[in-house]
């Protein structure tokens, strides 16, 4: 019998594209929209606002909780967007797929229901210096509470984690390391599978933060060996409140609920509740429903466009973007690391980030300025703040000529001679 093949994706189009997302369009402060802001959140592609516009013009109801015509069609809807999750981060199952608001939920769920009943005074969660706030905070919390600690692996001054240290750290009393997929301020993509193989071989489940990871490189959460995975709608095309959590099937089992209400139990007595099976056991409550609506057309917008075509043209642009800032004089980068995704984050002598960033704002170009939710990976550097450029595959190389010449003209009014 032969193999039926894949269609080949369609050759990449950058002025299609581009005209698949309405807001590119724009102009602001009457210059046309440069958006180097995608690390925040991505611009949304005309067919994932339809699928929002067609869910509440014509499907608009609860979940689960209704026979008629508009619940069942609900129901398909969101039930439809996990199936696509499951099958785009390569799941063994849809039911470890659990549909939450995004990354920060994911993770408070873990360590609420997964991390804090296991904790005990002594123990420690391993974490690292250039992770998300989303993936310390929630640690910090839930550590204090049990008497546990969290400590954190270092990282070189390219910006890349020091492995052999992060091994040196997994011992014994180590019950849960975390690590980013990909860094949200510096690109720098962590060797998971590496990771996920030394933690296996010491008993400690590994939880990846994939958020920066799912815009720009296939997932496959069996291939990375990990044992929880969460990703953030609105960083990869589709509404903002949307994301998920994988876990596996038997550590699923094994955790209480997190949030309580309609939809995760079984049946409700006051001398006792009976809980739904995992995923609905951790889904109280209405969900965004449209979103996850946009969650399936975005998925199907990144498939279509093809993660290898995306990551070509992704690499490209970031090599012309670090190649024409190096140019600058004055420019200190930040994050150096070989295979990194379109992040640059950078500062000009003299210039305060938050400064150049209003005046670029002037000329029409979005950057991010700030601590972008890394604390402690800008006390590792010694600075307050950075600018960071974040690029995804809808942008151009004209679009990065225009943030440089933009950057050198707002740099003269900030940097003395």
């Amino acid at each position: 019998m032969n193999a039926k093949l894949h269609d080949p994706a369609p050759p990449f189009d950058i002025v299609r594209i581009r005209a698949d997302f309405p807001l590119l369009s724009r102009t602001v402060h009457g210059k046309p929209l440069v958006y180097f802001d995608n690390a925040n959140t991505s611009q949304k592609p005309r067919s994932v606002i339809e699928a929002v516009d067609r869910h509440y013009r014509e499907h608009n109801a609860n979940v689960a909780r209704a026979v008629h015509q508009l619940g069942e069609e609900a129901t398909s809807a969101y039930e439809g967007a996990r199936d696509r999750l499951a099958r785009f981060i390569n799941a063994p199952s849809r039911d470890e797929v659990i549909l939450t608001s995004g990354t920060t939920q994911s993770i408070n769920l873990v360590a609420y229901s997964y991390a804090l009943p296991r904790l005990k005074a002594g123990d420690a969660i391993l974490t690292t210096v250039m992770e998300h706030h989303a993936n310390i905070v929630p640690w910090q919390l839930v550590a204090a509470r049990a008497g546990a600690t969290v400590k954190a692996a270092p990282i070189d001054a390219n910006g890349e984690l020091i492995v052999e240290k992060f091994f040196e750290l997994l011992t014994p009393e180590v019950k849960l390391a975390c690590v980013a997929h990909v860094s949200n301020v510096l690109g720098t993509v962590n060797p998971v599978r590496e990771i996920a193989r030394e933690c296996r071989r010491r008993g400690i489940p590994l939880l990846v933060d994939g958020s920066q990871a799912a815009p720009h490189r296939r997932i496959d959460v069996q291939g990375l060996g990990c044992d929880f995975y969460a990703i953030t709608g609105h960083k990869m095309l589709a509404p903002t409140g949307t994301g998920a959590l994988w876990a596996r099937r038997e550590l699923l089992e094994a955790m209480p609920p997190f949030f309580g209400g309609g939809e995760m139990i079984r049946e409700v007595r006051f001398d006792g509740t009976t809980f739904a099976e995992p995923p609905h056991r951790f889904e109280a409550g209405t969900p965004n429903i449209a979103g996850f609506a946009g969650v399936a057309a975005a998925i199907d917008y990144l498939d279509g466009v093809g993660f290898d075509a995306i990551g070509t043209h992704e690499q490209s642009l970031l090599d012309h973007a670090t190649s024409a800032l190096s140019e600058l004089p004055g420019i200190r980068l930040f994050g150096t690391a070989a295979g990194k995704e379109p992040v640059i984050s950078f500062l000009l002598d003299g210039a305060h980030a938050n400064d150049l960033a209003t005046l670029l704002d002037l000329e029409g170009v979005a950057v991010r300025s700030g601590h972008h939710c890394a604390h402690p990976l800008m006390q590792f550097f010694g600075v307050p703040a950075t600018l960071r450029a974040s690029l995804a595959f809808y942008n151009t190389h004209e679009e990065i000529d225009a943030f440089v010449a933009a950057l050198r003209k707002v740099s003269r009014l900030l940097v003395a001679p």
